[in-house]
């Protein structure tokens, strides 16, 4: 009899520990990605809830959003948290800060590496590429200016292979052949050096472009509580060394 009070009384503490746990849906755009994946290994521990997360770009977060799928917090540049607090999607009393991430230069595994050291260096790199390869996306759009002001968007424009988001972006450098340069979220080409690829370096320092990335949480999301208990936590500063060990500054 004692044994088995003292089995039960086991089963009933385990029940209460996990009684409180929920899944918790995250959308985050992808160049948090390893940070992001670290830090849903470390929430589990502290808050006993489970992170199911969705990676997007901005604009198809956006899109998503608009089409109104429910997620519980959503996790994108302050712009598009700014729009979606606008439109009462997101609260803005919930934002937390998580970190920025700096833009990089790819080539496939065992190709030359070029100088990318200057702008001047980047700009000959560039015109000398049989290929140059990036995404759609917020970062995209940035080299696109960014070429422009260099004088060189137009030269290379016919040379330029263009995807929706960075993950394709890796994938056609793979694959690909000759004398070709991808850019991508320095955070993202790390996930792929494994792979094929290698960080040639990140963009020079004067024309560096960091995306910086905010969570907040939904609204009408369904696991409400445990969703702010998960941003509670990622607002410590135990969370922030997570994702600044995986390169989010």
């Amino acid at each position: 009899m004692i044994w088995n009070m003292a089995i039960l009384s086991g089963l009933l503490c385990a029940l209460c520990g996990t009684a409180g746990a929920a899944e918790v849906k995250v959308l985050s755009g992808g160049a948090v990605e390893p940070g992001l994946e670290a830090f849903a290994h470390e929430a589990k521990r502290e808050t006993g809830h489970d992170l199911k997360i969705l990676f997007n770009t901005t604009p198809q977060m956006i899109k998503r959003l608009a089409a109104g799928e429910i997620f519980d917090i959503v996790i994108a540049p302050p712009a598009a948290v700014d729009r979606e607090i606008k439109e009462g999607r997101l609260l803005a009393d919930s934002r937390v800060p998580v970190g920025r991430v700096g833009a990089g230069i790819l080539v496939r595994t065992g190709a030359p590496l070029p100088d990318v050291s200057t702008v001047d260096a980047l700009k000959k790199t560039l015109l000398a590429a049989d290929s140059v390869v990036y995404n759609t996306a917020s970062s995209g759009l940035y080299l696109d200016k960014l070429f422009g002001k260099m004088g060189i968007l137009d030269q290379i424009k016919r040379r330029t292979t263009r995807y929706a988001n960075g993950a394709s972006v890796m994938e056609h450098v793979i694959k690909g052949k000759g004398n070709e340069i991808g850019f991508g979220a320095i955070t993202e080409i790390k996930l792929y050096e494994d792979k094929g690829l290698k960080l040639v370096g990140p963009l020079p320092a004067e024309v560096q472009n960091y995306t910086t990335y905010e969570a907040a949480l939904m609204t009408g999301a369904t696991s409400a509580d445990a969703a702010r208990a998960v941003l509670k936590y990622l607002a410590t500063p135990a969370a922030k060394q997570i994702f600044v060990s995986r390169g989010v500054e």
